[in-house]
Formats: structure tokens, sequence, C-alpha cells
């Protein structure tokens, strides 16, 4: 499996990202950075978080405007799988390729702890190693984590299956809507998630919760 990971001013998760993609993998990602027009060859491409410029303006609204973003947003409608984690989350949302939007968390305080996800959907390109509603450990660190839509998008993501994870037994930290954490696109190619799965897959990060996620990539 070929993987890119792209690189913002800003973000800090990226060697992580990285360094999850080549444990699982055995490959290690292209890195692609911002101002570059083309993605080289690849079939997963992952946007990992952190604070890409400086969160100004909106959380990652510059960054979704960035060149590589184009080629992004044309390959995803290809069948390009692309993965956004945390501030990938929200920069993938911001450029159109998720619904919804990323805001505040409801208590205006940046959260750093473990909490507890549900997988809700075991039939995508990062899950189909888990079991559905598996209750797993994951790490997040955000402020603007809170995820909202409207009635009929909101509809439309529970009825066709695609919220992916869920925050479970009370943990949600930034008051997500119906406890979202993590969705797809419709076509199932896209996925954005704001807890750090990449945090907990070595025996050193104290659990492996979250390694089937990256096996899961391997399988797909």
């Amino acid at each position: 499996m070929k993987s890119a990971v792209v690189i913002f001013p800003g973000l800090n998760r990226d060697a992580d990202m990285i360094m999850a993609l080549e444990s699982v993998t055995g490959q290690k990602p292209v890195t692609v950075w911002h101002t570059q027009t083309e993605l080289p060859k690849v079939d997963l491409v992952v946007i990992p978080g952190g604070f890409s410029y400086g969160d100004y303006l909106r959380c990652g609204a510059i960054a979704a405007r960035s060149p590589i973003m184009e080629d992004i947003r044309t390959k995803a409608s290809k069948g390009l799988k692309v993965l956004g984690v945390c501030n990938g989350f929200q920069i993938i949302t911001e450029a159109g390729l998720l619904p919804g939007a990323l805001v505040r968390n409801a208590q205006l305080r940046f959260v750093c702890k473990q909490v507890k996800l549900k997988v809700e959907n075991n039939q995508t390109f990062f899950t189909n190693r888990m079991q559905k509603g598996a209750i797993i450990s994951c790490p997040v660190a955000h402020g603007e984590g809170n995820y909202i839509c409207d009635a009929e998008t909101l509809k439309r993501l529970e009825g066709e299956n695609r919220v992916i994870f869920r925050y479970a037994e009370g943990t949600n930290p930034n008051g997500a809507l119906n406890g979202i954490a993590g969705i797809m696109n419709e076509p199932g190619t896209v996925i954005g998630m704001m807890p750090h799965p990449e945090n907990m897959i070595e025996p050193l990060h104290g659990r492996t919760d979250c390694r089937p996620l990256f096996e899961s990539l391997l399988a797909a």
C-alpha cells in the first residue's frame, strides 16, 4: 500500500502519523508539501493533526485553500482514499470533502485526554478489522472538535451509516452533535475523525487499541 502524508505549516502530528503508517504497513509514506500541485501515485492520502496556519481565521480554513487540496479533491472524486485526523478532519471539512463543521468545544477549553470511542461502522477502509460496537480508547487533543451540521445532513449521516466513530460511555469531550467523533462521505472514500489513533498503536503508548485501524488500511 502506497500512502502520502500532506504537511502544512503548523502541523505537529505529521511525524506521529508517518511512524504509525510505516510501523503497520512496512512502507514509509511519501511526504507532500502543501504548495505542491499534484499528488504522487498513492492509494491513500492522510492529512494529520496540529494547528495549520496557527488556526487563524477558522481551523483548517486556510489550509483547505492550499494548492495541493485541489488535486486531493479531484482524485478523491475518482476514488482516492483520504483520511483526515483532528486538524486534518477540519481541513477536509473546510475543503468540502465532508459535510458539517468543527467548531469550538462546548466548554470553550482545549481538551487533551483519553476518551472512549464506539465503532459504529466496521465496513470502511479504516475500520474493517474492528468489530461493530467495539469500544476502544483513543487520545484527543483539540479546542475545536465540536461537530455540528444541519438537521437534514444529520439525518443522512445517521440513516446512511456514515457515522463511523462516536464518543462512548459519557466521554464526549467537546459537545459534538450525537457524540459524533468520525464520519465518512457518501461513497466511503473520505474519512474524518477528531481523536488521534496514531498515538495508540504501540505498547509504549500504554495501549494498542487503535492498531487494528491501521491494519484495516492494508486489508482494504
